[in-house]
């Protein structure tokens, strides 16, 4: 690639990702799981407003789990990801599907014509390119006016205490180290942190919240009522992966505004940020 435009992406972060979902396709994940996971994205997504058999895009589809919930209320679907390994995981979840489209790109690269679009979306996805801002213009480019954008970006703890912003400062210097590891040994190490920290953490957040404490506060207290194999997933992919932006919800809403994003609305529940916009026209 020649082009400074084509190398938004990041190659160790996209094999990263392909490894992950290969060891973790989703598909021993429980169904009310997934779909109480799926709300807490697409509860402000107006899916009500689309057309009828309505095309749109997921970028970063990874393994194609939220794809496999989506196909169920929209006419096409071009799932997108840099990962040839993750796509094929996609792939195999949605075999037979009607309306799955299969495209090997990033996000500089999408095969999909500008102004085509009646939706799309990207999950935690965008804060992993090197340039957050450019890859949202990118997706924004390929929406018609007043189409719908659903993005996740991970938060820079702007509604947290300071304690909590210095606690995180010390898990990004664990990334920073078992990031540069071999997938084995990353995964190993992730897979303990799972099950030493997460597990315990959000499982004593969950007895105390039945005992009436208010624990909206406290670390991983947003997995207390999920799957040692969720907090597994989100273990590799916090704590494995290279390159990772964090942003405030002002910073979010001022991307999605330069973008080309109007209406702009945010989810005022975990996990931090999701907001919708529509492309302005």
């Amino acid at each position: 690639m020649t082009s400074s435009r084509r190398q938004n992406f990041d190659a160790a972060t996209v094999r990263g990702f392909g490894e992950e979902w290969s060891a973790f396709d989703q598909r021993i994940l429980q169904d009310a799981e997934l779909r109480a996971i799926f709300d807490c994205y697409f509860g402000i997504f107006p899916f009500e407003s689309l057309p009828v058999r309505a095309e749109g895009f997921d970028l970063g589809c990874g393994s194609g789990r939220w794809a496999d919930l989506v196909l169920q209320r929209v006419g096409v679907l071009h799932c997108i990801d840099a990962s040839e390994r993750a796509l094929g995981v996609a792939r195999q979840r949605l075999a037979g599907r009607d309306g799955a489209l299969f495209h090997c790109a990033s996000v500089d690269d999408m095969p999909i014509a500008d102004d085509s679009q009646d939706f799309g979306y990207s999950l935690g996805v965008l804060h992993h390119v090197p340039d957050t801002a450019t890859a949202l213009a990118e997706c924004v480019r390929k929406l018609k006016p007043g189409a719908p954008f659903l993005l996740y970006l991970y938060y820079r703890f702007d509604n947290r205490p300071a304690w909590y912003r210095w606690l995180w400062g010390a898990t990004d210097i664990v990334r920073k180290v078992l990031s540069r590891l071999p997938f084995g040994l990353r995964k190993l190490a992730t897979d303990a942190i799972a099950c030493a920290v997460y597990w315990p953490m959000a499982r004593s957040a969950r007895v105390l919240k039945r005992s009436g404490f208010d624990v909206s506060h406290l670390p991983l207290a947003g997995y207390r009522d999920l799957s040692l194999y969720t907090m597994r997933t989100d273990a590799l992919d916090r704590l494995g992966t290279r390159v990772e932006h964090r942003f405030t919800r002002a910073e979010i809403d001022g991307m999605m505004r330069e973008a080309g994003l109007a209406d702009i609305w945010f989810s005022e529940r975990l996990p931090y940020w999701v907001a919708c916009g529509r492309r302005a026209g």
